[in-house]
Order: C-alpha cells, then sequence, then structure tokens
C-alpha cells in the first residue's frame, strides 16, 4: 500500500509538509461482527479535512469535509473509485472492502473553522463517498463533524444514502437554527432487483425515503437527489413515474435527476458487471458512453424533461429554505389503461 507520499512529519518537517498522514500513524483494524466481516479499516490521522473543489468540476459548491476512503455501499457505478488508486488500493473490491477513516476529522475540523483564514464558506459533505456508510455506526465521527459546522454556525450540506444520519437528528436541528443547513438523500429508483445487484450494501430505497419523512415530520427541508439514472435498466417511463411517486409521498421539497455517469475507475468496474448481469447491454453502453464519462446531452435533457414533469404532476415544486413539505398521497393510477411502452433511444 503507497503510504510514503501521504504522510505527516509530527516533528513538522517542512520537506514533509504536503503530505497527508504518516506510515507509522496507520492503524489496520477488522472487527469480527456481521456488519463488518471482510472489511478492513485503515485509522489514520489526517493532515487535514477541508478540500478544496478542483476548478474544473461541475460541482456547485468549492469546499468539501469526507471522513473517509473507500465505501461499504459497494455501488458498482461510484465515481469514487478512481481515488482509491492514489493509496495502491484496488478500486474493485478494495473500493467496498478497504476502509480508510480519518479519526481526527472532527477535531481538524474545529481547528479550520477557528481559523483568521476561513470564512465560513458552505462545506459540502457526502460527495466523494458516503459519511453515513456502516463505519459511521461503529468511528462516529459526523457528532463531532456536525457540533463543529453548528457552533461556528457555518453553513453545510449533506448528501447520503444512509439511514444512519438520523441518529444525529437532534444535532441537525441544532445546527439549521443557527445556519443553513441543506440535506439530500439519494434514491435513483425504487426497483427492488435493481438495487439488490447495483447498491448492495446501502438500506433498501425504502428506508431511505423514510429518512426523507422523519427529517421533514422535525422541520428539515430534505430533498431526493434521484441519482443516478441507469440507462436502459432504470428509466423506463414506470420505473421513472413509481420513483417520483414515491419521492413525492415521503414530503420531499424537491427532487433532481441525475444521469450515470461513468468516470475511469468506475466505468471498468461498472463494465465488468453490466458484461456479468447484462451482457446484452454492453454495446448500447459502448455507444452511448463513447464520447467519454457522460451521457449524450440529448438523453439527459429527456431524462431530466420526464422527472420535471412527473414532479409537477406529484406537486413536488420549489419551496423555501427550511420549510417542510407535506404531499398527500397520490391518486391510483388508473386501471384499464396501457402501461407506458418502452423508450426508443432512436441514436442507438
Amino acid at each position: 500500500m503507497r503510504w510514503e507520499n501521504l504522510t505527516v512529519d509530527p516533528a513538522g518537517d517542512p520537506a514533509r509538509d504536503a503530505a497527508l498522514f504518516g506510515a507509522d500513524r496507520v492503524t489496520t483494524r477488522t472487527f469480527d461482527t456481521p456488519e463488518f466481516r471482510g472489511i478492513t479499516f485503515h485509522e489514520i490521522h489526517a493532515r487535514s479535512i477541508v478540500n478544496r473543489v478542483p476548478g474544473a468540476s461541475r460541482m456547485p459548491f468549492e469546499w468539501t469535509v469526507n471522513p473517509y476512503r473507500g465505501c461499504t455501499h459497494a455501488c458498482v457505478y461510484c465515481f469514487a473509485r478512481k481515488t482509491h488508486s492514489y493509496l495502491d488500493l484496488d478500486t474493485g473490491l478494495g473500493f467496498d472492502s478497504q476502509i480508510v477513516v480519518k479519526v481526527n476529522a472532527p477535531e481538524l475540523l474545529r481547528r479550520r473553522l477557528a481559523s483568521q483564514r476561513w470564512h465560513g464558506e458552505h462545506i459540502a459533505m457526502g460527495t466523494n463517498v458516503d459519511c453515513y456508510q456502516r463505519a459511521e455506526g461503529r468511528y462516529r465521527l459526523m457528532p463531532g463533524i456536525i457540533a463543529a459546522l453548528r457552533d461556528r454556525a457555518n453553513p453545510f450540506s449533506i448528501l447520503t444514502k444512509g439511514t444512519l444520519i438520523l441518529r444525529d437528528l437532534e444535532l441537525l436541528r441544532q445546527a439549521a437554527e443557527v445556519t443553513e443547513v441543506g440535506i439530500s438523500v439519494s434514491v435513483g429508483f425504487v426497483d427492488a432487483e435493481l438495487w439488490r445487484t447495483v447498491e448492495p450494501g446501502t438500506p433498501a430505497p425504502e428506508r431511505r425515503l423514510d429518512v426523507v419523512r422523519a427529517l421533514t415530520d422535525h422541520g428539515i427541508g430534505c430533498g431526493v437527489l434521484m441519482a443516478p439514472v441507469i440507462p436502459f435498466l432504470g428509466d423506463h417511463p414506470a420505473q421513472l413515474r413509481a420513483t417520483v411517486r414515491a419521492i413525492a409521498a415521503s414530503g420531499a421539497t424537491s427532487v433532481t435527476p441525475l444521469v450515470l455517469h461513468l468516470r475511469p475507475g468506475a466505468r471498468e468496474w461498472f463494465m465488468a458487471w453490466l458484461g456479468q448481469h447484462h451482457p446484452r447491454l454492453v454495446p448500447r453502453y459502448e455507444r452511448l458512453y463513447a464520447e467519454g464519462a457522460y451521457a449524450p446531452k440529448w438523453y439527459q435533457r429527456r431524462i431530466t424533461r420526464q422527472v420535471h414533469e412527473l414532479a409537477e404532476e406529484y406537486g413536488i415544486g420549489p419551496t423555501r429554505a427550511g420549510l417542510p413539505r407535506r404531499i398527500t398521497a397520490p391518486s391510483p393510477e388508473p386501471t384499464g389503461s396501457a402501461a407506458p411502452g418502452p423508450t426508443q433511444l432512436t441514436l442507438l
């Protein structure tokens, strides 16, 4: 494992100042419990925890906090897989089972927020790997992180697939009283079979929507990132309708669709999975993603239009920040009408 260029010198040697942590300060652990069987944790003392987003990024925020590397959610499409290669860790099974834990994350964040050079910019969390993955149940880094942000009234947002966020509900409520807090839950589809194969380590979509419901019931507005919409597997009109309908019933403040993107590292792992489970789709994916990591604009626009139309139909729209919405149960689908036909991608 390549820790050598990621070290921190306790004596503050300027020659090693660019490093992230020290090889002699890495503790490797395994836990013989069912939820952690087969998973290795590398506990490190990081040098920094607040990271600037590269200028070329498409992300609408500038600063992030990521207390973990690797993720036991094991989503086959996860774009963050490539980051494991920086440590000479495998981007496939290794990404799912070799978890780097920045055990000093809360202390580092408090120090950074107290610095005169910090000006209270928005901090996004859960943008690389999920900060509420299973490891958080043991390491409990997020309560300290949220408390640090609350105490400095520093605005922040969290994106998660994890139900564990409800453990920190009171802290989130306290933070929302003094600063802007944005919570989004990721639910790309409600198809149970698709969930079991592409997101095997995550809570079921229904349980994630329960999180949305619980947050809104406690006065914390929560949006849903409908991501990823997976071409040919999760983009049928009936699937999109079922997902938006379930999101609306949860009381979500908004729904934002995002089509699957396949960056290097994730692309190879996803395509290997696709070849094993859906070999007939491999040529279609090769054509759809022939130009790079993102699906063509025409496809992205079509999905966005369909989701926005469904959102309007089910009553999901803009709301004032922090104001929870209650959405009444949708009317039953009309009986006797033909189900929508499959979408034909004419370019393919």
